[in-house]
């Protein structure tokens, strides 16, 4: 059965990104906030680009795993943990269970990014592939489950993941100080639930935006029709974008009034580039998506102080698309 669709609650509060800004401290890294003021002419606005990049596993992903995994009690953390991911999500599990010495079972796409599941092997996990759907996915996740005893720790709609999310915006606000939008990328929502329970607490009126791609929009749709839209099939070279909006991560979109604009695959190629060129970061399409949304959307933001979490890095220098 999919963990998505099931009732999963969203009473998230900000109390929960602090204890997570605390848990995973001796492991996380604080990333930096880079300017460039090239970027800035270009998208007609101040951006302040959380550094995400730089993070352990090459991704923020590891926030809401360490979480994850440092807030499970001794006895359910020594039969390991389990998930699904495409990437990054894996590695960033795979890791956190090492911090612990713990095991960790991933359950991978036949389709998956080869650098990144070598990322996930060389952090000590076992890989488990199947057929590239989300219910092959969750199929395959609830054997391993039953076999070994192992914790879910599902990428986004977990609520320890959610809030360990969190705290890359909290991060970002005590950095850049106070901005009139924040931008991130969108694909499962745990990324964008997280940011907007710490933007409504630690800065009220910065609105949140989430950045979707064109060919994977079911978080515009469902956010467009007021329901859950889940028969997407994704069609985009953003790999880490392609998960369907969790149940939870819906409603706290909702709830928060996030708005989601859709992104050109052609336009986030773009924009990974100039983010290679002016600030020298190896940033991966499905985290270059949140500035090619500003540079499309610049009436948006003009004159504005906008904060965008650059989420990842994990790009096969095999296959740049370029």
């Amino acid at each position: 059965m999919d963990p998505t669709a099931l009732p999963v609650s969203t009473d998230i509060l900000f109390s929960d990104i602090l204890a997570a800004a605390a848990r995973i401290a001796p492991h996380a890294h604080v990333t930096p906030v880079l300017r460039s003021r090239g970027l800035d002419a270009l998208a007609g606005c101040t951006l302040h680009f959380k550094a995400e990049p730089l993070q352990r596993a090459g991704a923020f992903k590891f926030r809401g795993a360490c979480n994850a995994v440092w807030s499970l009690d001794d006895a359910t953390a020594a039969r390991g943990v389990v998930t699904h991911s495409s990437g990054n999500h894996g590695g960033a599990l795979a890791l956190a269970a090492q911090t612990r010495g713990i095991p960790c079972h991933v359950v991978v796409p036949d389709n998956a990014v080869v650098a990144k599941l070598a990322a996930i092997e060389g952090y000590g996990a076992v890989l488990h592939r199947c057929a590239p759907t989300i219910a092959a996915r969750e199929a395959m996740c609830a054997q391993v489950q039953a076999e070994t005893g192992a914790e879910l720790v599902h990428p986004y709609t977990d609520p320890r993941v959610i809030a360990g999310q969190g705290t890359a915006a909290m991060e970002l606000l005590g950095t850049a100080g106070a901005l009139d939008a924040i931008v991130i990328p969108v694909g499962g929502g745990g990324l964008a639930s997280g940011t907007a329970i710490a933007a409504r607490a630690l800065a009220p009126d910065c609105r949140v935006f989430g950045a979707e791609p064109a060919g994977a929009a079911d978080t515009f749709e469902s956010l467009r029709r007021g329901e859950r839209v889940t028969d997407v099939v994704p069609d985009t070279i953003c790999d880490g974008l392609r998960g369907t909006l969790g149940a939870p991560d819906f409603e706290l979109l909702r709830e928060h009034r996030v708005e989601v604009l859709t992104v050109a695959d052609a336009d986030t190629i773009a924009a990974m580039r100039l983010l290679w060129q002016r600030t020298k970061l190896v940033v991966e399409p499905s985290s270059t998506i949140a500035l090619a949304m500003v540079l499309g959307n610049r009436e948006r933001f003009a004159g504005q102080r906008v904060g965008v979490i650059l989420s990842g890095g994990n790009v096969d220098f095999d296959a740049l698309p370029w």
